[in-house]
């Protein structure tokens, strides 16, 4: 009896999730063999849009840690230094060693996310430590006087097929890269994204940090679309064991 239980149960809880986590996601253009068109034209919304729904990586995560790398940074000699002792000191001030968010842009270089879109707002989802950033469509300006915070303030608008995000309100605390890139409460960022195909997009970011750098400077961004996956739940705190290993220069 005990056995026949048991197995009702697994039964019950297989088609549960069988039931969440569907093989296929649905709206996704297919080719003849089942597989995910990633090259068919990019979706558009009820506003005539394209519409950047969907869940999104920077596919090449090894070199997604170094996108900054090859761009020649307008430093201010304060913080070069710092970035100079951040890289040599094996990064462990690293606000990630203590499970703090990554902020942006680098947690669209870094993370699996998932952009829902609506006519007036754009949410994303982020995997690492169930982060969430809200881009205001409505028409909306920026705060004058933002209470800082890891992700910041965001607002876009359209030029053609461009969505034009510009971003403020940043507390300094987090870094623009692995490398040991620091971030200021002044930084402005201002991103120009494009969905080029159904899977496909293209983000270039313009920093804007006078605390930091004597000039605006831009990198770029080109995540892919992952198909029928979904994001799970990732606790950075939880049973964490490396940052009692970590060790300075």
């Amino acid at each position: 009896m005990i056995r026949i239980a048991a197995s009702l149960a697994a039964c019950a809880l297989g088609a549960s999730l069988s039931a969440q986590w569907p093989d296929k996601t649905a709206g996704i253009p297919r080719k003849a063999d089942g597989r995910a068109n990633l090259s068919a034209p990019a979706p558009r919304g009820a506003d005539g849009k394209p519409d950047f729904s969907g869940v999104w990586e920077h596919l090449n995560s090894r070199d997604s840690a170094y996108y900054l790398k090859g761009i020649d940074i307008p430093w201010r000699p304060a913080m070069l230094a710092q970035f100079q002792e951040n890289t040599a000191n094996n990064q462990i001030n690293n606000p990630e060693t203590r499970c703090l968010p990554r902020g942006v842009p680098k947690a669209d270089a870094f993370d699996i996310h998932k952009i829902i879109h609506t006519t007036e707002l754009l949410v994303v989802l982020y995997e690492y430590q169930n982060m969430f950033r809200q881009i205001f469509l409505d028409g909306r300006a920026l705060p004058k006087d933002p209470n800082p915070t890891w992700m910041g303030y965001s607002a876009g608008h359209w030029e053609s097929d461009m969505l034009v995000v510009e971003s403020n309100g940043f507390n300094g605390k987090a870094w623009l890269a692995g490398q040991g890139n620091p971030t200021t409460d002044g930084m402005r960022l201002t991103e120009r994204m494009r969905r080029r195909d159904f899977g496909h997009m293209d983000v270039q970011i313009t920093i804007d940090d006078p605390k930091a750098y004597t000039k605006p400077w831009t990198a770029e961004l080109h995540p892919e679309l992952i198909p029928d996956t979904e994001l799970i739940e990732f606790v950075c705190a939880e049973n964490e064991r490396d940052i009692r290993h970590l060790v300075g220069k």
